[in-house]
Order: structure tokens, then sequence, then C-alpha cells
């Protein structure tokens, strides 16, 4: 059967459209990590909501792309790695644009005036995944750059860690110091969904360290 698959990766056209589509998810989700960083970096209320149209614009964009993917898996036979891993990895890569909306859709419906140091660390380890995930994911399309790959994945986990440790500091520091029940709630689940980010960029690294791992 391994002797089969090499065979079939042999004759497989190397532009696939899984290829492309995977590389324009990546492209948008970096896209909207940019985006975020300059939403929290924004002080004006109108620019703000700006920001956050246009993540919500490019969330529905990543929606469009995910579909086509999954259109794409049910016409076509043979797929350039497992359609299982096909499925996992645009499914984890679409849970980060869903997290970078609702982190953006949050700041917005609860009116956040002061945006802290906490969120925008948040933001910036977001893009840098975002931007890790835009490093690994091309080099899938022939398999030649394993290094690139696998640093990139590496980096990920790295950056994931680290927003662990934001994210408790963070709560740590909001249940010490606020006192309203009700921002204490609107601030936690801020904090939790851009953390949920980062972990739904892990998630897409672990994905493609398994297709990485299948392919060798």
């Amino acid at each position: 059967m391994g002797g089969f698959n090499s065979i079939v990766k042999l004759f497989m056209p190397k532009d696939r459209v899984f290829y492309s589509l995977f590389e324009d998810v990546a492209a948008n989700l970096e896209e909207m990590g940019k985006v975020l960083t300059e939403l929290v970096a924004a002080s004006d209320p109108a620019v703000r909501k700006d920001k956050v149209n246009l993540i919500e614009r490019l969330e529905h964009k990543n929606d469009d792309l995910t579909h086509r993917i999954f259109v794409e898996l049910g016409q076509n036979f043979i797929t350039p790695f497992d359609r299982e891993d096909i499925h996992y990895l645009a499914a984890t890569l679409d849970d980060v644009a869903d997290y970078i909306h609702g982190s953006a859709k949050r700041i917005d419906i609860y009116k956040v005036t002061e945006i802290n140091d906490n969120i925008r660390k948040l933001a910036d380890l977001i893009l840098q995944g975002v931007q890790e995930l835009g490093r690994a994911i091309p080099e899938l399309r022939n398999m030649q750059n394993m290094r690139v790959i696998t640093d990139a994945c590496v980096r990920i986990n790295s950056l994931e860690n680290r927003a662990d440790d934001i994210y408790d500091r963070a709560i740590a520091d909001l249940f010490d110091r606020e006192s309203n029940a009700a921002e204490l709630i609107k601030m936690r689940e801020i904090y939790q969904a851009l953390e949920i980010a980062t972990d739904k960029c892990e998630d897409s690294a672990n994905v493609i360290e398994t297709i990485i791992i299948k392919y060798a």
C-alpha cells in the first residue's frame, strides 16, 4: 500500500486546487491577524469599528474558501494527502478565523474603551501564529523544505505557550483589580477568545506535522 501511495504522489499534479485553496486561506488568516493588531492599536472608535467590519468580511471569505475545500474533497477521488487530514486542516484553519473574528466582535459589542497590554500582546501572538502558518502551508505544495515546515510548527507551539502564560496572568490580574462583575465577565471572554485563537493555530500546526510525517 505504501508503494502504491508513493507512485500516486509521483504522478500527482503539483498545482492541485487544494494547494491553492489552502494558500489562499493562509493569506486570508494573515490579513485577519494584521487587521486584529490594527484594531487593538487604534484609539478612535470609528477606526476600530471599520477594523471589526473588515475582519467580519475576511471571516466570511474564509468560510467560502473552507466550503470550496470541502466541495473539492467530495468531488476529487485522488487528493494530495489523506482526505481526513485535508478535512482536519481546513476545519482547524477555519477555527482560527472564527476566533479572530470572535475576539474582534467581543471587543466591539462589549464597547471596550481602553485596550490593555494583555489584549495587545495576545493579538500580536495571534498575528505571529498565522504568519508561521503562512510560512508552512505553501511548503506543502512540494514537500521539499521540510525544515521550514517543522520550524514554523515549533514556533507556533512556543507562541501558544506564551499566550497561555499571558492569559493566566491577565485573568489573575483581572480578578485582583476588577470589582465590577459585568466588566470582569466581558474582559474574561475577550481574553478567552484571543487565547483560543492561539490554541487553534497550534491545532493547525499539529495537523500539518501529521501530514508531513505521513508523507515522509
